[in-house]
């Protein structure tokens, strides 16, 4: 971009940016985009915006994110707030640690742990990006870009036949990032060899659930539950390792039998949600390995479409808003968006590798084999837990209290 004055300078900073996919992530970037100044639109493949319902996890760093897009105490009217996080074994219910967040959260990182239905943050994002001046467009796909000579920038070409030009794209189009493959040659994930199961039951049917996100540790499986939308409804994901089946898709029905049939024997908090869900679904868990490489000239990646991972840390969204938030920071005040997108890309390789490395290694701890290895596991976990309760609190700051307004 040529600067040849200071009002054309002011001009010209103010780039047009094409956000690819309308998850938590592309809006997050969009809404952090349009807030720093930016022209943005959307481009959603999906006629409609909204996610299937399932709960979602807000941890401190999280919500730094969003307090940084200046909604988060939209997403806090209406979300449910733990009071631990804490690790239990799935047959006996019986508690090998656990972790105080609620008010104890808010006075070591800065900001809650918050639980909130995935629908409704994906509502909050969606209207506060829309206030800022957003533009989305839907029931188009990206199918092509080139890089044009400046000052023209990029064009990018929709399935609809339509061409937008752009300063900058953001590829936030998911795991199977068009994006990604437009840019690095197609690429399969990696199948983790697990299966989760989703389900939602109303707080009546386990009215003595802790009021914490628990992770129910089991052989070859586990369960995690937590409450959602004020403490009404209780979120269910079950993971069961499995191999044979790899069909992707949160819509995809599942049979509440099987699901009951996994889980048989444990303990009555894990069987009593199962059997009051009406409905339950299920999908293959994929992730990637850590990309080179996250941008090409005046294009990057964010969110899952660069470092999926499977849930077993509870940091996918998390991650995808961080990356939003950083990403704008680095744009923002630029005339050289090719170096603010190698920038943002350093920010962020080596925090989200390591999180996906936590992530990948969490499956093995929660799906201890048989007695020995869970004893050797998680006997260390109990005497630490009572011995050496603020080690063991320790253990994710790394995580909760990174914030990505001051990266």
């Amino acid at each position: 971009m040529q600067v040849t004055s200071q009002a054309d300078r002011s001009i010209r900073l103010r780039m047009r940016i094409v956000v690819a996919g309308a998850g938590i992530g592309g809006l997050s970037a969009a809404l952090a985009l349009a807030r720093s100044g930016h022209e943005v639109e959307v481009v959603e493949r999906s006629g409609v915006i909204g996610e299937v319902g399932a709960g979602l996890q807000l941890s401190p760093n999280a919500m730094k994110g969003l307090a940084a897009l200046g909604v988060a105490e939209a997403a806090e009217a209406v979300s449910s707030e733990p009071e631990a996080l804490e690790l239990r074994i799935g047959k006996s219910g019986g508690k090998v640690f656990t972790i105080p967040v609620g008010q104890a959260a808010r006075k070591r990182y800065g900001a809650p742990y918050l639980h909130i239905h995935r629908a409704d943050l994906v509502d909050i994002l969606k209207t506060a990006a829309e206030r800022a001046g957003v533009k989305i467009r839907l029931d188009a796909r990206l199918a092509a870009f080139r890089r044009e000579p400046d000052p023209a920038g990029l064009r990018i070409g929709l399935d609809t036949g339509d061409i937008m030009w752009a300063d900058v794209l953001v590829g936030a189009d998911g795991m199977r990032s068009t994006v990604r493959r437009l840019m690095f040659g197609a690429e399969h994930p990696r199948f983790t060899g697990a299966v989760a199961w989703r389900a939602i039951a109303p707080i009546e049917a386990c009215p003595d659930l802790p009021n914490a996100a628990v992770v129910w540790a089991g052989a070859g499986k586990h369960a995690v539950t937590y409450r959602i939308r004020g403490g009404a409804l209780i979120n269910f994901v079950g993971v069961i390792e499995e191999s044979d089946w790899q069909e992707e898709g949160w819509d995809k029905a599942g049979d509440k039998k099987e699901l009951a049939a996994a889980f048989a024997g444990w303990a009555a908090p894990v069987t009593a949600v199962i059997g009051a869900a009406r409905s339950c679904h299920r999908w293959a868990l994929f992730d990637r390995d850590p990309l080179a490489r996250w941008s090409e000239g005046r294009v990057t990646l964010l969110g899952d479409a660069c470092h999926p991972m499977p849930p077993f840390q509870a940091q996918g969204a998390a991650m995808a808003l961080e990356d939003a938030v950083v990403l704008a920071r680095c744009l923002g005040g630029t005339d050289k968006p090719e170096a603010a997108l190698l920038a943002y890309e350093s920010k962020r390789k080596k925090r989200t590798a390591k999180v996906l490395t936590s992530a990948r290694s969490n499956m093995g701890v929660f799906h201890r084999s048989n007695f020995a290895t869970q004893a050797a596991t998680y006997g260390p976990m109990r005497v630490a837990n009572t011995v050496l309760p603020a080690f063991v609190r320790s253990r994710q700051d790394w995580i909760y209290s990174y914030d990505p307004a001051n990266d």
